[in-house]
């Protein structure tokens, strides 16, 4: 077994998006290579509705798949397909837009006014970009939670963990998607296919991500007037950890415990053409999708 050393660490980023939602990002527009296959990751917490509830009106997606994932509050959605509902408190929503699908999301607070929720974006591979769009929308119910002795819980929401199965499936990446959440001053190793792009989102507590050759919460080490002192390196809430090869990740929960998502998929390795919401592999295909959009042929009839 070899523990993933961390490649990548950062702090999410202040953005707006929609109608003037605030949210917070922690990749998307740079270097995709870093998280292939996933292009996005958006945290959208906040806890004064009027930040957030013009919400995403009507936008186009092709070539991508989109993850909502609702923590507290509710999100209204509606497609070009015809599909409309309502994700609630842990729900999760799978949309996959191939060749094409206007969609719209539009949250709404809890009792005191809370929303927070996650979306990412999973790239297509060329050969299913222009698939036919489908959505698949999962209550908390049917997420299966898994305990173990150490009371290290993980919400499985795709892929398998621990023997289970979430109930996402049939997605081009073949990810794995866990909501994870580790006590207080535990440490805690989970195992990642060795052949997957992964990373870690923090969204509560703090812990450290380390590889088997240093030393857990130690940054430095020094000695002042004779005495070696330690400056703690835990990171926190709103933290994106994108690790390097290997076959599993070992965190060390801090004072607080820690809670994140753990992400990996199968990297898709090819061209990427971005522009917004659109994403192909080369920039003719991404000047036929915006033609296409404009002249009003964006959407594909269902054959």
């Amino acid at each position: 077994m070899s523990i993933r050393p961390v490649r990548h660490l950062s702090t999410a980023v202040p953005h707006l998006e929609g109608a003037g939602v605030h949210l917070q990002r922690a990749f998307g527009f740079d270097d995709p290579s870093l998280t292939d296959p996933f292009l996005l990751f958006d945290d959208f917490r906040n806890e004064r509705p009027e930040n957030y509830v013009k919400g995403f009106p009507w936008h186009p997606h092709r070539g991508i798949e989109t993850i909502t994932y609702v923590l507290a509050g509710t999100v209204d959605h509606g497609d070009s397909l015809g599909n409309t509902g309502s994700l609630g408190a842990g729900d999760v929503q799978w949309m996959t837009a191939g060749r094409g699908i206007m969609h719209q999301e539009m949250p709404k607070g809890d009792e005191s006014g809370r929303m927070h929720g996650f979306q990412l974006w999973a790239n297509l591979p060329a050969s299913m970009k222009m698939t036919e769009p489908r959505y698949q929308d999962v209550t908390s119910a049917d997420i299966p939670v898994e305990v173990d002795d150490d009371g290290t819980a993980a919400r499985i929401i795709c892929g398998e963990f621990w023997g289970k199965r979430g109930p996402v499936d049939g997605i081009a990446a073949e990810p794995s998607y866990v909501d994870i959440s580790v006590p207080p001053g535990k440490k805690k190793t989970f195992k990642v296919d060795a052949y997957r792009s992964a990373f870690a989102y923090i969204f509560a507590g703090s812990g450290t991500f380390r590889d088997a050759s240093k030393p857990f919460g130690i940054l430095v080490e020094k000695e002042v007037e004779g005495e070696e002192i330690q400056i703690r390196d835990m990171s926190g809430d709103r933290t994106l950890v994108v690790f390097d090869t290997g076959d599993e990740i070992t965190v060390q929960a801090g004072d607080e415990g820690i809670r994140f998502l753990l992400v990996s998929g199968k990297p898709i390795k090819e061209p990427v053409a971005w522009h917004g919401p659109i994403v192909m592999n080369t920039r003719s295909e991404l000047i036929q999708a915006v033609t296409e959009l404009q002249n009003g042929t964006f959407i594909k009839p269902v054959q």
